[in-house]
């Protein structure tokens, strides 16, 4: 085998032990008999060849492409274009820290930083006992709770230099680390079988969910009429009723239908547009 690019002879990849390879099949053919084309079965399978090493090898890459008839070009196009496909070795944990606007502000970056002398480790590198690597990723649609460590894609909120640290102690010496909302904590191999979409049997996962927070919630509630635990002098508690002929059609998400400005908010009442409102001014 050649590399085009290059003019370099490379071997071809291994394959899996024929014990491994029939156990991965049996759980491949389950995958792709979900989808109407096969292909279309890649992203899971990425996610059970990562689940067996712990990243993407070259023999997951020879083994996904064999299974939907593709080429190893495609399926490594695939599996580097998205970063929850590990290329190296990794940790049992993985540690990320956001640093995108909201939680470098309130505090993500002086984490990433201090985790990063704490743990000895750079960006994308593992700790020499390969339990935890250390990156730091973009939004997690968690900015109400900023900033925010993720371990093996689990909350863990309103996080300070200190805690990251002791969180991160603690997965290194064995302990139990329980997330701050949503399913326990397991290993990222395991985690990425359940990407692949099997069931998940850890002990109080269907029960748990990573929804939204009590801070994302706020709002909708001030919007329903709700009062809000602790809520201060100056934050309406009921909002006026609006006249009945502008009620909104009800419907399955009426409390999240549009209101004219006048309903939404009858301190600032919203007059009929003229057309000198129109004019630039």
């Amino acid at each position: 085998m050649t590399d085009v690019s290059l003019g370099i002879p490379q071997m071809p990849a291994p394959d899996y032990p024929a014990d491994v390879r029939q156990r991965l099949e049996a759980d491949a053919r389950e995958i792709i008999a979900r989808y109407p084309s096969s292909r279309s079965a890649l992203l899971p399978l990425l996610h059970l060849v990562q689940a067996e090493e712990g990243y993407v090898t070259r023999t997951g890459v020879r083994f996904c492409a064999e299974l939907l008839e593709l080429t190893t070009a495609e399926v490594t196009a695939v599996s580097t274009f998205y970063t929850m496909y590990r290329r190296k070795p990794s940790g049992d944990y993985q540690v990320g820290v956001c640093t995108n606007t909201l939680c470098a502000v309130m505090g993500g970056d002086q984490i990433f930083d201090e985790l990063k002398q704490h743990l000895s480790v750079g960006n994308g590198e593992t700790t020499e006992d390969g339990k935890v690597t250390l990156e730091h990723i973009e939004c997690n649609a968690a900015c109400d709770f900023a900033p925010v460590v993720m371990v093996n894609w689990e909350f863990f909120d309103n996080q300070t230099p200190e805690s990251a640290k002791r969180l991160v102690d603690d997965l290194l010496a064995g302990r139990t680390v329980e997330p701050t909302r949503g399913a326990p904590l397991c290993t990222y191999k395991e985690t990425s079988r359940i990407l692949a979409g099997f069931p998940d049997e850890r002990p109080g996962a269907v029960e748990a969910t990573g929804g939204a927070g009590h801070a994302s919630l706020a709002g909708l509630r001030l919007a329903r009429g709700e009062s809000l635990p602790g809520a201060g002098a100056g934050v309406p508690r009921q909002p006026s009723s609006p006249p009945q002929d502008e009620t909104p059609p009800a419907h399955p998400s009426s409390h999240d239908a549009p209101l004219r400005s006048a309903v939404s908010d009858p301190d600032h009442q919203a007059g009929p547009v003229t057309e000198e409102d129109g004019e630039d001014k």
